[in-house]
């Protein structure tokens, strides 16, 4: 908004003196006379710089412009802090809409993730929902991106409950428990082995049982004889 001070180029706290150089200055730099070829321009705006000049040069006319135009200048700042305040809501509205429809596509497309649909399904159903094709391959990308983080992490976790740090040394606990129960199963079959083969060799009829019946039947025949 441009005021009568801005036409002569001084500001609005400019004594009277200030105002009167600043006329003469204007006044000459557009004087029709000094602006061949652009004597129409230079005649209104002389004219412009004349109407400003006889207003701020006179004290009691000033003091009513100075108040008039306070007064507009409050009603333009209330109109323009208005102005601003429906833009912002209106913004806020727009960005809200946006982020909830943006919200609403992301949940569509981790639904469709969680049943095992890949990342070209995800962005045919946000397509088909209308989302924009930029957004909806953005998206699309994202989600399947964190369902394939997600499915690594779990098989990692699997993978720690199976084999857990101590499952090596317990390993190996059980293979030499396993190795002494049977050093000791062979060491006891060998001692009853031993002491079997003694049995035999103390007495011979029990280790051959048919020899023993032969010798039986030797002394029988021996008993005839006689």
């Amino acid at each position: 908004m441009t005021t009568l001070y801005d036409t002569l180029g001084v500001p609005m706290h400019a004594t009277e003196e200030e105002i009167k150089r600043a006329y003469r200055k204007a006044a000459m730099k557009w004087h029709p006379d000094r602006n061949h070829g652009a004597e129409d321009v230079a005649r209104a705006t002389f004219q412009d710089i004349k109407d400003a000049y006889a207003i701020l040069s006179d004290a009691a006319q000033r003091k009513v412009y100075d108040t008039v135009y306070a007064e507009q200048m409050r009603g333009w700042e209330a109109q323009r802090a208005r102005r601003q305040q429906a833009q912002s809501e209106r913004e806020a509205a727009t960005r809200a809409a946006d982020e909830a429809a943006y919200a609403q596509m992301v949940s569509l497309a981790m639904r469709f993730a969680d049943e095992g649909h890949n990342r070209d399904v995800l962005f045919g159903v946000l397509l088909g929902r209308r989302c924009e094709a930029r957004r909806a391959a953005q998206i699309a990308d994202s989600v399947a991106a964190l369902q394939a983080s997600r499915r690594e992490a779990e098989k990692g976790d699997a993978g720690a409950e199976t084999e857990t740090p101590d499952s090596a040394p317990q390993a190996e606990v059980a293979a030499e428990a396993e190795a002494e129960a049977t050093s000791a199963q062979q060491a006891a079959a060998g001692h009853v082995g031993g002491t079997q083969q003694a049995k035999r060799e103390d007495n011979p009829h029990d280790a051959n049982p048919a020899g023993a019946l032969g010798g039986l039947w030797y002394q029988f025949l021996n008993s005839l004889r006689f």
